[in-house]
């Protein structure tokens, strides 16, 4: 989730005379790049059972709704992409039913020729997004990602490259005056993401697999089995596959 283009433009112009160099280049990829709300559309299939499938443009996954979620966590594989185009895996609180902020972490890739490129990174929405530094991200890498609610305005978003034993953490702390969590979402998504007002061409990433995947209650642990099923539908075409296990969910482009 990103801040939007015109209020990000605004924050620039006002802050450019304090803000380092690294904080502008942050800044400039977050206009460039951005997440969204869930926007998932429920497709009933049988309107006597009232069973449906639900659809979004741009998230696939599973996505838990209840209420006291305060942290959610998974470790997967980095996918190497065969097509042109971006992605992104990531876990998060929030977004889905509630729409008013959302604690987020992951990892996005882009393939451009045969170069590909992975970046890390946190958000609290709907500030812009915020690119780890410290830590390298290759394909084929074990990633464990983890955000931890400590209340509805303050937070926790780890990384940890458990193929190279390398650790990063961001805090979030007082972040009411951007939005406060509901606690009523869990996820665990794929996403194609938006750059300069529109989707990304979106690359066929092969297979997410979040592993070791489960969400914290005020009742204990809980994992993706039930959780709300989610296909990335652009026009007519759907470009996933998504199912989910007691304690997984695997995102399969198609």
């Amino acid at each position: 989730m990103r801040i939007s283009i015109t209020t990000l433009c605004t924050l620039l112009l006002a802050t450019f005379v304090v803000a380092a160099p690294g904080t502008a280049i942050r800044r400039k990829r977050a206009v460039e790049r951005k997440s969204n709300l869930s926007n998932r559309v429920n497709v009933f299939t049988n309107e006597t059972s009232k069973e449906f499938v639900s659809y979004s443009s741009n998230w696939a996954g599973a996505v838990l709704v209840g209420s006291g979620y305060t942290s959610v966590t998974a470790t997967f594989t980095v996918p190497t992409p065969s097509t042109t185009g971006s992605g992104s895996a990531w876990v998060g609180l929030d977004g889905d039913t509630c729409q008013t902020a959302i604690l987020q972490t992951g990892v996005d890739w882009t393939k451009s020729g045969s170069s590909v490129t992975y970046d890390a990174w946190y958000e609290w929405y709907p500030d812009y997004a915020y690119d780890f530094s410290g830590i390298a991200i290759s394909a084929g890498n074990t990633i464990t990602v983890t955000v931890t609610a400590t209340s509805k305005t303050s937070g926790t978003a780890t990384i940890k490259n458990v193929t190279t034993g390398k650790s990063v953490s961001h805090t979030f702390s007082n972040e009411g005056s951007l939005g406060s969590l509901c606690e009523t979402n869990a996820e665990w998504i794929v996403e194609d993401f938006e750059e300069n007002g529109g989707l990304v061409e979106f690359a066929d990433f092969g297979k997410v697999t979040f592993s070791s995947a489960s969400a914290t209650t005020s009742s204990g642990s809980v994992g993706p089995s039930g959780a709300t099923i989610i296909d990335i539908k652009q026009g007519s075409s759907v470009l996933t596959s998504v199912s989910a296990g007691s304690s997984s969910v695997t995102v399969t482009y198609v």
